[in-house]
């Protein structure tokens, strides 16, 4: 009998439920009745405190086209993993012990960076562990793209695609603050659908005054408006100067005046041209609906890939896709890697080349 655990952890995404699926039924055509598989409800938090409930068939039948997780998520930061809880229990030996008490073969992680270094932190410590690449951001490190990614492309491009209209009606500008701490893959792939103007990431610190310049070229030509595609790390090159302590109190100041970085951006605008901003955050909508055609596919075929690793016993790997083939990576390789936007990538180029400014001029 095999008996394989599963948690999804860190923020939701779109295909989660359809990665969970893609797994068992991998398993399932590969071992019969020969296989147990128990979910972990709420990420890592139910593997340290052993809540979990047995799975079968039916659990993962209908899940294709379900947002979220059917298991539940939680954040736990990696860099508390080894710090116990409020009531001193150590996390990493409880995360063992319910492994081992269960007899688990196998502990599948669906998750992004925090949650693989994670994974590659039990795998270390000796357990059997298979990554799964989620996250919307698209930096995780070792594979072209994760799965709900081009979900939450969709939904920030429709978002993009309505401002359109209304800021071309009323000859204002609008910003779209698109989520992308660190990465602005989501921002600038969205930016690009969408036909933003100016496109803001934190791999390009922007000048305000570049964006002005922008705002007024597109005036002078006969644009009315002007659209500001937004990820919610964009930094300027004042701030991409300090310490990463300067920018951390800087960043505390002014969320204490701006509710994000996009208003911080807009009041600036406001007042160097006279033009009205407006700023509209789809925030957390961009993480939820059900998944597009591409990530259903993407989702299945690593599912899948993930039921067929663990019956070759390929643990401590990550199942990835590289050039549109699907592989894996090592834990060890990706754990604490980021992946960011080279800003001499031909993607860039090929949006300069498209008139998108990306406030760096």
């Amino acid at each position: 009998m095999k008996r394989i655990g599963m948690l999804t952890s860190g923020g939701d995404c779109q295909a989660l439920n359809a990665t969970m699926r893609g797994v068992a039924k991998g398993l399932y055509n590969i071992y019969g009745r020969d296989v147990e598989i128990f979910g972990f409800i709420d990420g890592y938090k139910g593997l340290m405190y052993e809540d979990y409930r047995k799975m079968t068939p039916v659990d993962f039948r209908g899940l294709l086209t379900v947002g979220g997780t059917i298991l539940g998520s939680s954040r736990q930061p990696f860099k508390l993993m080894r710090e116990p809880d409020a009531n001193g229990l150590d996390k990493v030996e409880a995360m063992k012990y319910t492994y081992r008490r269960l007899r688990l073969d196998c502990l599948v992680v669906l998750g992004g960076n925090g949650s693989q270094k994670t994974a590659n932190l039990l795998s270390e410590e000796g357990l059997n562990v298979i990554g799964l690449p989620k996250t919307i951001d698209n930096d995780l490190w070792g594979t072209d793209t994760t799965f709900g990614f081009q979900s939450a492309i969709g939904l920030a491009t429709d978002v993009i695609d309505c401002i359109h209209t209304t800021a071309a009606s009323h000859n204002r500008v609008f910003m779209v603050e698109i989520m992308g701490h660190k990465a602005g893959w989501l921002t600038l792939n969205a930016g690009m659908a969408g036909g933003a103007d100016i496109i803001l990431i934190p791999e390009i610190p922007y000048n305000i005054d570049s964006i002005i310049d922008k705002i007024n070229l597109r005036a002078s030509e006969g644009h009315g408006f002007t659209i500001l595609a937004v990820a919610e790390g964009a930094m300027s090159q004042k701030e991409a100067a300090m310490s990463k302590k300067e920018y951390k109190k800087h960043m505390e100041e002014l969320l204490e005046q701006y509710p994000s970085v996009s208003y911080a951006i807009a009041d600036k605008i406001l007042k160097k041209t006279g033009k009205e901003v407006r700023v509209t955050v789809p925030g957390h909508m961009q993480r939820g609906g059900t998944p597009c055609a591409y990530d259903r596919v993407l989702s299945s075929r690593l599912g899948a890939t993930a039921a067929l690793m663990i019956s070759k016993e390929e643990y401590g790997n990550m199942v990835a896709i590289q050039n549109h083939v699907i592989t894996s990576v090592p834990l060890k390789e990706i754990a604490g890697k980021l992946k960011t936007i080279d800003p001499k990538s031909d993607i860039i180029t090929e949006a300069r080349l498209l008139g998108i400014s990306f406030g760096d001029d």
